[in-house]
C-alpha cells in the first residue's frame, strides 16, 4: 500500500482543508495539475500485518469502498487511493477534489437560509441517487451532513463526499461519533455505535429538513458534552418540529410576496418523504437509498402528471361556437395543431405512395470486429439510394401500368381469348 504524510513522492501537501475529531482533510496535488483531497483518520495503525485487527478491518473496508467507483456516478466523489501515512502511521483515503461550496456554505450569509423548492427537489434526487449507488455495493456512508455534500461548480451537480467514517471499525466509529461527530445529523441508533443503511436515510432527511426549514430539527448551541447529550436525546425521543412553520419564519424578506406564497407550497409527497426519513426506529424509514430513489422518481412523475392535468383543465375550450353569427372560433394552439396534422398527413401519403412498391432489399449483417461479433447480431438493412422524386414517380407509373396490363391479360386467359399471348404476370414465357 502507498504511504503519505509526510506526503510521499508524487503527492504534495497543500495544507489542511478541514480538521476535526473524526479526522482531517488535506488538499493534495499529484504530478501536474491534478488536485486531490486526502482524508486522514485519527486512529493510527502501528502494524501493517494481517494479525493487526485495525489494519485488517481497514483493508476490508477499503475493498468495499473500491466498489463504489467500479461504475462512476456523478453524485459520488471518486476514491483514488488509500494507504498508511509515513508520519504517525495514520490510515488515509485519497479522493478527487471537488471545486465548489458545500451545503453549509450555501446556507450562510450572504446566501439565504433556505433553499427554493425546485433546488431542494434537485438535491433530494441527486443525493438519493448517490445513496442508492453506494448502498447497492454494500457501502454505508455513516457521516452524511451539510459539509459533506458539495455543489460542483463545473458540472452543476451535488456530490457526496468523505467516506472516512465508512472505513473505521465499529469501536473506532462509536468513539468518534460520540465525541466528535456532527450530532445534529446523527440517527438515534448511532448513539450505540450502530450504522445501518437506514442510518444514512435519517441523515438524508435531516439535510432536506434543513434546506426547507432553515435549520436542523435539533440544533446544537454549543459543543459541550451536556449540549451534545441533549441533542442526541432529542433525536431519540422528541417529536420533529413543524418544518413548514419554520420555513414560514425563515422566508427571505427580500423575496416578493408572490414568491413567498409560492415557496410555501411544498409538495405533499416531499413533506411525507422527509418525515418518514426522520422516523425514530430504523424499520420505520425507507430501507436504503435504492428504495428512497425509486420513491422520489415515482413521486416526481406523479406530480408532473398532476400539473399537466391542471394546465389542461385550466385552458379554454378547444372550440367556442358564437351564437347568432353562425361562426366557430378556434384557439390559435388548436389551429396550429390542425395545420401540423394536415401537413404531416400529406407527407405521410406521399411517402406511402413512393415506398409502396419498393423492391425488397437484401438483408446483410453489420461488420464488427471479430473480438466482439456475436452469433445473434442484429441484421442491418443498407441505406437506400437517395433517388430524386421524378425518377421515383416514373417507376411508380411504370409499375402501375404493368400491373393493370397483367390483370387484363389474366382475364383474357380465363375467358379463352385467342389474342392472349400466353405469358404469366411476371412477363416470363410459359412452358
Amino acid at each position: 500500500m502507498s504511504k503519505i504524510f509526510t506526503i510521499t513522492t508524487g503527492l504534495e501537501n497543500m495544507g489542511a482543508l478541514r480538521t476535526g475529531g473524526q479526522g482531517s482533510v488535506y488538499k493534495g496535488r499529484r504530478i501536474g495539475p491534478i488536485i486531490t483531497a486526502v482524508k486522514i483518520l485519527p486512529t493510527p495503525i502501528h502494524s501493517e500485518s494481517m494479525e493487526d485487527k485495525n489494519y485488517r478491518n481497514f483493508l476490508n473496508e477499503v475493498e468495499k469502498l473500491k466498489k463504489v467507483n467500479e461504475v462512476p456516478n456523478p453524485n459520488v466523489v471518486k476514491i483514488l487511493n488509500s494507504g498508511i501515512t509515513e508520519s504517525g502511521s495514520f490510515p488515509f483515503i485519497e479522493m478527487e477534489f471537488i471545486e465548489g461550496p458545500d451545503l453549509e456554505d450555501l446556507l450562510k450569509a450572504p446566501n439565504e437560509k433556505i433553499f427554493t423548492i425546485k433546488e431542494t427537489i434537485k438535491l433530494a434526487d441527486q443525493l438519493a441517487c448517490a445513496l442508492s449507488h453506494c448502498h447497492k455495493v454494500g457501502v454505508k456512508h455513516g457521516d452524511i451532513k451539510s459539509n459533506n455534500v458539495k455543489f460542483n461548480t463545473h458540472s452543476g451537480n451535488y456530490v457526496l463526499l468523505d467516506f472516512g467514517l465508512s472505513i473505521m471499525s465499529d469501536e473506532q466509529r462509536r468513539s468518534s461519533m460520540r465525541h466528535a461527530g456532527a450530532i445534529e445529523f446523527m440517527a438515534p441508533e448511532q448513539n450505540e455505535g450502530k450504522m445501518l443503511f437506514s442510518t444514512d436515510i435519517y441523515s438524508y432527511g435531516i439535510i432536506l429538513y434543513e434546506l426547507l426549514a432553515g435549520q436542523v430539527p435539533f440544533p446544537l448551541h454549543d459543543n459541550g458534552e451536556t449540549a451534545r447529550n441533549t441533542v442526541m436525546l432529542a433525536h431519540m425521543e422528541s417529536p420533529v418540529p413543524d418544518m413548514l412553520e419554520l420555513r414560514r419564519q425563515n422566508l427571505p424578506p427580500s423575496w416578493p410576496k408572490a414568491q413567498q406564497d409560492r415557496e410555501m407550497q411544498v409538495p405533499a409527497w416531499l413533506i411525507t418523504l422527509i418525515y418518514r426519513c426522520l422516523e425514530k426506529q430504523p424499520e420505520g424509514r425507507y430501507n436504503d437509498g435504492t428504495e428512497l430513489n425509486e420513491i422520489i422518481a415515482q413521486s416526481s412523475v406523479a406530480e408532473i402528471k398532476t400539473e399537466i392535468a391542471k394546465e389542461i383543465a385550466a385552458e379554454k375550450p378547444l372550440a367556442e361556437s358564437k351564437v347568432g353569427d353562425g361562426k366557430m372560433t378556434i384557439s390559435s394552439g388548436v389551429f396550429a395543431a390542425l395545420v401540423l396534422l394536415l401537413v404531416g398527413s400529406l407527407f405521410y401519403n406521399v411517402y406511402a405512395i413512393l415506398t409502396e412498391n419498393r423492391v425488397q432489399t437484401k438483408v446483410i449483417r453489420q461488420a464488427v470486429p471479430d473480438s466482439i461479433q456475436k452469433a445473434d447480431s442484429t441484421p442491418v438493412v443498407p441505406k437506400r439510394e437517395n433517388t430524386d422524386y421524378g425518377k421515383k414517380q416514373k417507376l411508380t407509373d411504370s409499375v402501375t401500368k404493368s400491373t393493370i396490363n397483367d390483370a387484363i391479360k389474366a382475364d383474357q386467359n380465363k375467358t379463352g381469348n385467342p389474342d392472349s399471348t400466353g405469358t404469366d404476370t411476371t412477363n416470363n414465357p410459359q412452358n
